[in-house]
């Protein structure tokens, strides 16, 4: 028999072996052999050649069935033992080599560039940082496209605000920080509050402490009118800016003045913006030029606008009306105040104000950047990174210490990928725009993001993993994070793998856990202070929100430069490094790991513990079991996963892969998230559909926002016990989401 009929003959046996692509290898496998035999005879020397002209052909053919044995049997036990997909939970170098490819001197190089200029959104400098991602992206090879959308802006015009003493002496305000240029020739912009209305007030200034409702009881109760005068008020209290004027107005309040104590001089600029997203597009985005939107006169859009003007002003400036004061002595609920030590009166008067404010709203055009690294195995599967770009000022810390941190996480990606790797499932490398105009804490949502989830909403629902959020990457000492319940486990997993960046010879987790006391605290993402809002509290995406340090000195002021970052914030860019590898390893997981890293167990016992802290605040005639029976349901579908979870991992580690029931099982647990979801949503706003986790009006809880409202604000039985059925039919639906079973 010659070597082509025996290569004939066993292509004949293999066209009846049923695995089809074993089939293909084996044949091909084949044909080298016979090359190979081939190759043998005719390029050796006689000399050298391993089958002489004595050798039989018996003795050729038995060499060449021998190896195609072995390569039959090899074949055969590839197929029936497939290697792990290559990802780097299986392939730990892939992960090794995106922590110790970790830059600072990088981060900080890409934090300089990032903060040359101010570039506030909707502005040419503005631009300028969006192409300055999308370049670097680019320049990683990365699949890089922007979205534009036209959406209402908001700046200033004009302001100025004049003292009129007792003593007859008028004396003009500096508004503006010391040493810092202001207008075009800086391109700093003014100190003002996006959304502002425009209007004039002359009255007594008057000092309301921070504007809540309790403050003016405090006030009335020692006798102080507040009605046609100008508020002096400190930032803080939970009141968010809009809060603070909608209030003031109530009280029959003409103007506004705030100021922030700590800031060195500097001016908190903001916005007094309620509500979320793009004021002309409600609910749907508001991409291209071709898009319904409201008109500005339309009460829809006047209602999210404050009525009365307001200003931010220095401490110092503040305090200079402040020791002016004369009238009622400051009420005892203030006496902890930490300005009290320099005045004791809060008026009204005898100081007058001459307050002016213009500013012009108008549509401009915000740029959202993407980078996107396909998946290989589960293209259509969305784990989603991102950070907003825009900043008041110079935006080092705020939020361009995210940007950096973002752009070394794509330069990574982009080595790894060089390597070999190619992600499961696709993984989206956002930089949103005009995140600051839509940023004012309860009841606000961010607009590039925002805009974006309206616009994508129906594949972010059905097909979105996680998101993972870094607004501020570092503002000081210490590691804080915000996480959905079910991704506890993986997140703390995480930060045992980066160094913590403060403490030589430590993990990011020993110091987490030596700082907590206990085990790390994991606040929940109840507020809505960045751009995980429209993912979490509207499309119902599992979220992280990540950041070190609590609070920094020059929030929103002209203070915040790569100067600061490098004398203050982070010297030596460590802790840039270190909140990079958190956010970027836990991308790894959510998008290689086979079965997502999702705990519901943990989810059960949050909500456990939630309603043991709500059976403190209701009355004997409001029962919780409907939320108690409804936890005792997700409990038993998170057992049963787990118990799946753990069958599935063994069966992989012999070989036995289902990948459509590996998809099932993950769609379970990615669609469980969205049973929260309520489609009235919250009482009064909408928008926000999550009953578990959103911001509630009187901002009491921190979880179940409905049943707080009702508890706080209408105080009726029967309100009450419809809020918790509703909770109890949310907490239900996810139930049912994670069985994965219809009823």
């Amino acid at each position: 028999m010659t070597t082509c009929t025996f290569s004939a003959t066993l292509s004949s046996i293999l066209s009846r072996y049923h695995h089809r692509q074993v089939h293909r290898r084996l044949f091909l496998s084949v044909h080298r052999l016979d090359l190979m035999a081939q190759s043998f005879h005719t390029t050796l020397p006689k000399s050298t050649t391993i089958f002489t002209s004595s050798t039989s052909p018996s003795c050729t053919l038995f060499f060449i069935f021998t190896l195609c044995i072995i390569s039959i049997y090899t074949l055969h036990h590839h197929n029936r033992h497939p290697p792990p997909p290559s990802t780097t939970i299986q392939h730990p170098p892939f992960s090794s080599t995106f922590l110790t490819s970790a830059s600072n001197h990088t981060i900080s190089n890409y934090l300089r560039h990032l903060t040359l200029h101010p570039h506030l959104a909707g502005t040419p400098p503005s631009s300028a940082v969006a192409n300055y991602v999308k370049s670097q992206f680019e320049s990683f090879h990365i699949q890089t496209h922007v979205t534009n959308y036209s959406v209402l802006l908001s700046y200033p015009l004009h302001s100025s605000l004049t003292a009129h003493f007792s003593n007859t002496t008028a004396v003009p305000l500096t508004l503006t920080e010391p040493g810092v240029g202001s207008g075009s020739s800086s391109g700093v912009v003014k100190p003002y509050h996006a959304y502002s209305p425009s209007g004039s007030a002359y009255g007594k200034a008057v000092y309301v402490s921070h504007g809540r409702e309790e403050d003016y009881r405090a006030l009335a109760a020692v006798g102080v009118e507040v009605k046609g005068c100008i508020a002096v008020v400190k930032r803080g209290g939970g009141m968010s800016r809009n809060a603070v004027a909608a209030k003031a107005a109530e009280k029959g309040v003409v103007a506004v003045v705030m100021f922030t104590a700590g800031t060195g001089g500097g001016v908190e600029r903001g916005t007094v913006l309620d509500g979320v997203g793009d004021p002309l597009t409600p609910g749907w985005g508001a991409s291209g030029g071709d898009v319904e939107r409201l008109r500005v006169e339309d009460s829809e859009v006047l209602r999210r606008f404050p009525v009365v003007p307001s200003l931010p002003v220095s401490a110092e400036t503040a305090e200079m009306i402040l020791e002016s004061l004369g009238g009622a002595r400051v009420p005892h609920l203030w006496r902890d105040s930490d300005i009290l030590g320099k005045f004791d009166r809060v008026g009204p008067g005898p100081t007058f104000l001459n307050f002016t404010y213009k500013g012009e709203n108008k549509v401009g055009v915000i740029q959202n950047v993407f980078g996107v690294i396909k998946g290989s195995e589960e293209p259509d599967r969305f784990v989603v990174l991102g950070n907003h770009r825009d900043a008041w000022t110079y935006g080092a810390v705020d939020p361009n210490s995210g940007t950096a941190s973002l752009i070394d996480i794509a330069r990574r990606y982009s080595l790894m990928m060089r390597m070999g790797w190619s992600p499961r499932r696709t993984i989206y490398l956002c930089s949103w725009d005009a995140e600051e105009f839509g940023m004012v804490g309860h009841g606000s949502g961010r607009i590039g993001s925002t805009e974006w989830v309206e616009q994508n909403l129906v594949n972010l629902g059905s097909k979105a993993v996680a998101y993972i959020n870094v607004d501020c990457a570092v503002q000081g000492p210490g590691f804080f994070t915000a996480a959905t319940p079910q991704l506890d486990d993986i997140l703390v997993e995480v930060t045992k793998k980066v160094t913590d960046p403060d403490f030589s010879g430590s993990t990011l987790f020993e110091k987490w856990i030596r700082n907590t006391e206990g085990p790390p605290l994991i606040e929940r993402l109840s507020d809505v202070f960045s751009d995980f809002s429209p993912f979490f509290h509207h499309a119902g995406v599992p979220s992280v929100d990540l950041y070190y340090g609590k609070d920094f000195p020059v929030y929103h002021t002209a203070f915040d430069s790569y100067d600061w970052m490098v004398k203050y914030g982070d010297p030596f860019f460590h802790r840039h490094v270190a909140v990079a590898g958190v956010w970027g390893l836990l991308a790894l997981h959510l998008t290689d790991d086979p079965v997502l890293p999702f705990n519901y167990l943990s989810y059960a016992a949050q909500l456990q513990n939630h309603t043991r802290s709500l059976y403190k605040l209701i009355k004997e005639d409001v029962s919780l079991d409907p939320v108690t029976s409804a936890i005792g349901e997700l409990a038993d579908a998170a057992k049963q996963v787990e118990e799946e979870m753990k069958k599935m991992k063994e069966e992989e580690m012999k070989g036995h892969v289902s990948v459509l029931k590996r998809r099932m099982l993950n769609d379970r647990l990615m669609f469980a998230e969205r049973g929260f979801l309520d489609s009235d949503g919250i009482q009064g706003r909408q928008w926000f559909k999550h009953l578990v986790y959103g911001p509630a009006n009187e901002g009491k809880l921190g979880f179940f926002p409905g049943v707080a409202d009702a508890i706080y604000g209408s105080k009726r039985q029967d309100v009450i016990q419809h809020e918790i059925w509703r909770v109890g039919r949310a907490i239900q639906r996810a139930a049912s989401a994670l069985k994965g079973e219809l009823t």
